[in-house]
């Protein structure tokens, strides 16, 4: 991953920007789905974020502790006609354990739950007939949301590109690499 250059926004151009699309995703920590989404063809970039609860610009601490409702979550853009919104949904499935509810590996609590935040129709119907095939993939039910998305928050900076910024530390190292490597993406 190291060396890797990961899209932002503002480094597109307007007519780019048009083309492309988002979709916003929970699958645990917010760290884990963003190292593996940035590796993605397509993916323009990842911001991990908040999403689903009720507080109005939440902070880290605030979702961590439980009472603000929110997921952590991230909100991807990408370019359509590279990937499709359905192929995100793909990795989303083989990214996390979609069966635990509120809970992926160590991380336990309503903020590392399973949620497909859709900002239109399309994306609704499409998450809904992913679920229902990801859904012969596990023995055990699928828990995952399906939900309008209301409002995202970006989380904090020190949160964005946290894999690519810290792959030391010891939740990247034992954590966010053997999920890496058993998608078989960079590490």
């Amino acid at each position: 991953m190291r060396g890797m250059k990961i899209a932002k926004n503002s480094d597109m151009k307007d007519e780019e920007k048009s083309n492309l699309e988002m979709a916003t995703l929970a699958g645990g920590c917010f760290w884990c789905v963003e190292a593996v989404l940035e590796q993605q063809e397509g993916v323009k970039s990842v911001v991990s974020g908040y999403a689903g609860g009720h507080d109005k610009s939440p902070t880290y601490e605030q979702v961590c502790s439980g009472t603000s409702g929110h997921a952590e979550v991230v909100q991807v853009t990408f370019d359509p006609k590279v990937v499709s919104y359905e192929s995100l949904l793909e990795i989303f499935w083989r990214a996390h354990d979609p069966t635990t509810m509120n809970r992926q590996g160590n991380d336990v609590g309503s903020q590392y739950r399973s949620a497909i935040y859709y900002h239109n129709e399309q994306q609704r119907e499409a998450a809904l007939k992913s679920l229902k095939e990801a859904q012969a993939q596990f023995k055990d039910k699928i828990v995952t949301e399906v939900v309008e998305l209301d409002t995202f928050y970006a989380a904090e900076k020190y949160h964005q590109d946290f894999y690519q910024n810290n792959p030391g530390q010891g939740y990247c190292t034992y954590v966010i690499q053997p999920k890496l490597k058993k998608m078989g993406l960079n590490y």
